[in-house]
């Protein structure tokens, strides 16, 4: 088993009181993976529907944000492998 991954950016280096603050996490994990699920329905007379398929994530990561000032962090983005997160400072 790999364990995961992750950076973080912030959108500056420096924030002025109330300024709204950017965080970039780039995150992954090499035991997650995708798996496809195709289904076919085939009525008693032989008829068969068209394929429908649909796609999940086994073992995705989940990322909690905290910072030691307990500010709020919210979810701007997640695509499962870069987040956006905002607070204000």
């Amino acid at each position: 088993m790999a364990a995961p991954t992750v950076t973080v950016a912030l959108g500056a280096a420096v924030y002025a009181s109330g300024d709204a603050m950017t965080l970039t996490v780039t995150y992954g994990d090499a035991d997650t993976w995708p798996v496809t699920i195709t289904l076919v329905v085939t009525d008693a007379q032989g008829n068969s529907s068209a394929p429908a398929r649909v796609t999940a994530v086994i073992h995705p990561l989940i990322l909690t944000v905290t910072d030691d000032s307990d500010r709020t962090w919210t979810k701007l983005s997640d695509n499962g492998a870069v987040a956006d997160y905002r607070a204000v400072a």
